[in-house]
């Protein structure tokens, strides 16, 4: 081998060792500047309390701070988009929800490919909606509702925090199985839909309950059922939807994911930080009160469970012929 051969040898093994040293230092460094968790959904709503409670715990983990960015519209779609088109390097996060699994089947197109966009970080809990109304309404049981929307033309209102959300597609299930008219009043979030709910300008709401239970304990709404097909211990005495229409089940979840080709060592510190902020006293209290089961594991576990979750609902839209308006 020549000299110069030699040079070149050493030269290429030397920045190839340099980028790799590079690299790993940045990864070690992670993160070293404050991270954006995306709530795709105005603020005061289920998903924006649980984001907020989440990522204080996070920050702590990784002593940087974990800012709640809200980014309501279409649906969860504006700010899904927001993430999916955001720099993969792990400082960008989507407070992911039920719409996310759900708008792949009930929109025509998505401003991003929800198959390849995303690289799921870790399911962080799960739990059933809520049925609720008003504390001075005159429905207190499922029956009384379906009674209601059967006597009156258009039937009744209900809210949902967007289009493809979790009150949406509860609602409209609801609809379809009790066969009654509802009318679909879709907001930027769980808190502008409330307020109208509690002003009584909307009739019923299947919130998450993570949005309502406050508001339940409080008196100023009364639970008349929760969507999941058992009972919830954290709504002792409260029925199912399903006692009184067979076969209704609806539930709420909530999970991580970051951009696609985030680097995987930048997700496994996200994922610790998450099991670690789930595991802490304060979230795991806060979250039994909101209804929830804290489901925290690795990233598989979400791919697996959206997964699942997608194919069923796809079903479910397109027997029930769901529309988004």
């Amino acid at each position: 081998m020549t000299p110069g051969f030699m040079r070149k040898v050493f030269t290429c093994a030397g920045l190839a060792l340099l980028a790799s040293t590079a690299t790993h230092t940045a990864l070690a460094a992670f993160p070293d500047k404050p991270i954006r968790l995306v709530v795709p959904f105005a603020p005061g709503g289920g998903t924006d309390t649980i984001a907020r409670t989440l990522g204080a715990g996070m920050g702590k983990v990784l002593k940087e701070s974990v800012i709640v960015d809200n980014k309501p519209g279409a649906g969860t779609i504006v700010g899904t988009d927001y993430v999916a088109k955001s720099a993969p390097d792990g400082y960008t996060l989507d407070m992911a929800s039920f719409a996310h699994a759900v708008n792949p089947s009930l929109q025509a197109t998505l401003p991003y490919d929800y198959k390849t966009a995303f690289a799921p970080v870790a399911l962080i809990g799960t739990g059933p909606n809520v049925m609720v109304v008003p504390a001075n309404s005159p429905f207190h049981s499922v029956q009384d509702v379906i009674a209601a929307a059967k006597s009156k033309d258009k039937g009744l209102t209900y809210a949902s925090q967007g289009i493809g959300t979790s009150a949406h597609l509860a609602g409209e299930l609801f609809a379809n199985l009790a066969k009654v008219p509802m009318t679909h009043v879709p907001y930027r979030g769980a808190g502008p839909a409330l307020t109208d709910l509690l002003g009584e300008r909307i009739d019923v709401m299947f919130a998450t309950a993570a949005a309502v239970s406050g508001f339940v304990q409080q008196g100023k709404l009364r639970a008349l059922a929760v969507t999941s097909p058992q009972p919830s211990s954290a709504w002792p005495g409260v029925p199912t939807v399903a006692a009184t229409l067979p076969g209704y089940s609806v539930e709420s979840w909530y999970g991580l994911y970051v951009p696609a080709r985030t680097p995987k060592d930048v997700i496994q510190k996200l994922n610790a930080a998450a099991r670690q902020a789930t595991q802490s006293e304060d979230f795991r209290k806060r979250m039994e009160y909101e209804g929830l089961t804290v489901r925290t594991g690795d990233p598989a576990e979400l791919d697996t469970y959206v997964s699942k979750e997608e194919a069923r609902w796809r079903k479910v839209v397109k027997e029930n012929n769901i529309k988004p308006e």
